[in-house]
C-alpha cells in the first residue's frame, strides 16, 4: 500500500488525487495494512505536492483504528468517505438512495460519476469545505446535503433529471426481474397442473353460489368488500356479467393485486400520519402484496395435488411451503410464522369466495380455481 497504489486505484496522478480517493484506496485494503501503510503514504503525498491537509489525515487515522480494533460500522465508514467532500451522501435527508457500487446500472453509474465531478469542482470553487465535514461540523454536513439534493433536482444539459433518472433505472431492472420471476413461476405452475393424475371438474353450483354471493358482497362497505374490489380492480372498471370470469378476476386479485385501496372519502391528514396504526384493509392488501411467487407457487402446488378436504388454514399452508419441494427454501420457525402471518390474509379473503370452507378446507371450487386464479395472475396482461 503506497502512492503508486492510490493513483492505480484512483486512476489520476498523485497530483491530481482526492481526499476521496485516498479513502477508497485506503479501505480497499485491510485496516492493519492501510494504518501501518498511512505515515509513507502522508509523506509522499507531500512530496507529490498534494498534501491535503491534517483533518482529512487525523480522520483517516481514527477511522482505520476504529476499523482495526472492530468498533466501527459500516455507517461510521461510510460517513467518514462522505466527508472527503467529494463522495456523494447513500443516503440524503429526502430519502434518495445510490445503489450499492456493484449494482448500478449504466445510468446509475454514470450519474453517480457525474455528482462525483460536480462536487470536485465544487471543493475547487471554496463552496464544499472538507476540514470541516471531516471535523464533524453539522452545518457544513447539511450544506453539504443540501447542495446534493438540489444537484439531483436539477436537469443536467440534456433534460434528464438525475435523481428521477436513477430512481427510473432502478424500476425498470426491479419490474424486469419481477416479470422474470413471474415468467419462471408461471411455467412451473403449467408444469405441475400438467402432471396432475386428475384434472379437477368445474363445480358448476359451487360456482354460481360463490359467484352470488360476491356479488352481493362487493356492494358493500368496508372490508373485505374494499379489499377484493382493489385486488380486481373493480374500482377503475365494472363488474363482469359472467360468473366464472368474475371469481377468477377476484381469486386472481388475491395473488396478485391489481390496484391500491381506494381514497376516497378518507381524510388526507390520515394519509399524512406516517404513525399511524394500519387498518385492518391496509394491512391485508400488504400482506399479499408481501407474498413471494415461490410460496404462491408451493401453496397452490400443494393443495392442487392433495385436493379438496385437505386443510387448508395458515398453519397449514405455511408448513406445505416450508416443506415444498417445488422451490428452493430454507425455512425457519421465525420464518414460519412470517409465512402463516401474511397467509392469514389469504385464507380469511379465500373463505369469502369459497375457497375454503367455515373450517378452512379446501373445497371443490377452490381445488378447481386456485391454479386457474394463480396462472391468471401470473399471465401477461393485454
Amino acid at each position: 500500500m503506497d502512492i503508486d497504489y492510490v493513483c492505480a486505484h484512483a486512476g489520476r496522478p498523485a497530483t491530481a488525487v482526492t481526499r476521496r480517493d485516498v479513502a477508497r484506496a485506503l479501505l480497499a485494503v485491510p485496516s492493519g495494512v492501510a494504518l501501518v501503510a498511512l505515515p509513507d503514504l502522508r509523506r509522499a503525498m507531500m512530496s507529490a505536492g498534494n498534501p491535503l491537509s491534517p483533518p482529512f489525515w487525523d480522520s483517516a487515522k481514527a477511522t482505520l483504528g476504529s476499523i482495526e480494533a472492530g468498533l466501527a460500522t459500516v455507517g461510521d465508514v461510510q460517513r467518514w468517505v462522505e466527508s472527503t467532500g467529494t463522495e456523494p451522501i447513500l443516503m440524503t435527508p429526502s430519502y434518495f438512495v445510490w445503489p450499492e457500487e456493484d449494482e448500478r446500472g449504466p445510468v446509475a453509474a454514470e450519474m453517480f460519476d457525474h455528482m462525483v465531478a460536480f462536487l470536485e469542482e465544487r471543493v475547487r470553487a471554496g463552496e464544499i469545505d472538507p476540514d470541516a465535514l471531516a471535523r464533524g461540523d453539522h452545518a457544513a454536513r447539511r450544506a453539504y446535503e443540501e447542495l446534493q439534493e438540489h444537484w439531483l433536482a436539477t436537469p443536467l444539459p440534456d433534460g434528464r433529471v438525475p435523481g428521477f433518472a436513477v430512481s427510473d433505472e432502478q424500476d425498470e431492472e426491479l419490474f424486469a426481474a419481477l416479470d422474470e420471476e413471474e415468467a419462471f413461476a408461471l411455467s412451473e405452475l403449467r408444469r405441475i397442473v400438467g402432471e396432475l393424475p386428475k384434472a379437477p371438474d368445474l363445480p358448476v353450483v359451487e360456482l354460481e353460489l360463490a359467484a352470488a354471493r360476491l356479488r352481493g358482497l362487493l356492494d358493500l362497505p368496508g372490508y373485505p368488500a374494499n379489499v377484493l374490489r382493489a385486488c380486481a380492480g373493480f374500482d377503475e372498471r365494472p363488474v363482469p356479467d359472467d360468473d366464472m370470469e368474475l371469481w377468477l378476476t377476484v381469486a386472481a386479485g388475491v395473488a396478485g393485486p391489481v390496484s391500491d385501496l381506494s381514497e376516497e372519502g378518507d381524510a388526507p391528514e390520515e394519509f399524512a400520519d406516517l404513525e399511524r396504526e394500519l387498518s385492518h384493509e391496509d394491512t391485508a392488501l400488504a400482506n399479499l402484496c408481501a407474498i413471494q411467487h415461490a410460496d404462491w407457487l408451493a401453496a397452490v402446488a400443494a393443495l392442487a395435488r392433495l385436493g379438496p378436504g385437505v386443510l387448508a388454514s395458515p398453519e397449514r399452508v405455511a408448513r406445505l411451503i416450508a416443506e415444498s419441494d417445488d422451490i428452493d427454501t430454507d425455512e425457519q420457525d421465525d420464518d414460519l410464522d412470517a409465512t402463516e402471518g401474511l397467509f392469514a390474509s389469504v385464507v380469511s379473503l379465500w373463505s369469502y369466495l369459497g375457497i375454503v370452507d367455515a373450517g378452512e378446507v379446501l373445497t371443490a371450487l377452490g381445488w378447481w380455481g386456485l391454479p386457474k386464479a394463480l396462472e391468471r395472475a401470473w399471465s401477461p396482461r393485454g
